[in-house]
């Protein structure tokens, strides 16, 4: 795919891996563009029915590159730090968007961007020595883009915290505030994870594909618009072969 990411499918997971760990696996221009590339491209393929994204070397992510924060001490451009933003912004809503569920799989160092790639994913899986971070304010910066992704999952009181001290947290305080799904021991983490991905893979892509579409559709809309919402994916879903199958072996087993 790129040399800074590669992926591999095995068992209807595609695995997404940052690969530059001499640089902490930091996000720069072309980073984020292969991970755009890499969804797109996994996602047509029908057999995949899991994305994961993981780190490469000692850390899942340390933020953003250092080119790119010297651009920014030397005065870049409106538009050119206009373009960085929006490119990052676009791949958040692009995993949103992504038909499959994707999987954080975070060992040592998230943080800043980081942090925020992490949680654009739709579940985090933590190894135990995982530290999540949004320590921008630090630098007089804002983690703006990744606050309409913290705001939804911890609440605004608790999302503010992360933002506006800017300290990190380990992965069992992560998992304390909501943040991380499930944090697993450093012996076990890649046997566990892979089983958890595995849960996945063998659930109805077409079930997984229309509660990840609602779930993320229902921003912003009214109790009764939800339910509404709900009430159209509910036939959407009865209309699936999957959903046929899968009643006709429970009835199946309830009669025998």
């Amino acid at each position: 795919m790129s040399e800074r990411l590669t992926c591999t499918i095995a068992e209807g997971i595609a695995r997404l891996t940052l690969n530059r760990p001499e640089k902490r696996n930091a996000l720069d221009g072309e980073t984020v563009a292969a991970l755009h590339r890499a969804i797109d491209d996994v996602e047509r393929d029908a057999g995949v029915r899991v994305i994961a994204v993981q780190g490469a070397g000692a850390d899942f992510c340390a933020g953003a590159d250092l080119a790119q924060l010297e651009r920014i001490a030397e005065g870049a451009g409106v538009l050119e730090n206009l373009d960085d933003a929006t490119a990052l912004g676009e791949l958040f809503i692009r995993m949103r968007r992504a038909r499959q569920p994707i999987v954080a799989l975070v060992h040592g160092n998230a943080i800043a961007g980081g942090a925020g790639l992490a949680t654009a994913c739709d579940v985090i899986l933590a190894r135990e020595d995982a530290v999540f971070g949004y320590p921008e304010v630090q630098l007089g910066f804002v983690p703006a883009m990744v606050m309409a992704l913290l705001r939804r999952s911890l609440g605004e009181k608790r999302a503010f915290e992360l933002v506006a001290r800017g300290e990190r947290i380990t992965a069992r305080h992560a998992h304390d505030l909501g943040l991380v799904n499930h944090v697993y021991p450093r012996s076990s983490f890649e046997e566990e994870a892979h089983a958890y991905l595995r849960g996945f893979a063998a659930r109805s892509a077409s079930a997984i594909r229309l509660t990840k579409r609602l779930l993320y559709g229902m921003d912003g809309l009214s109790f009764e618009e939800a339910i509404a919402r709900g009430a159209e994916v509910n036939v959407l879903a009865r209309n699936t072969e999957d959903c046929r199958q899968g009643v006709r072996d429970f009835l199946a087993r309830r009669k025998s």
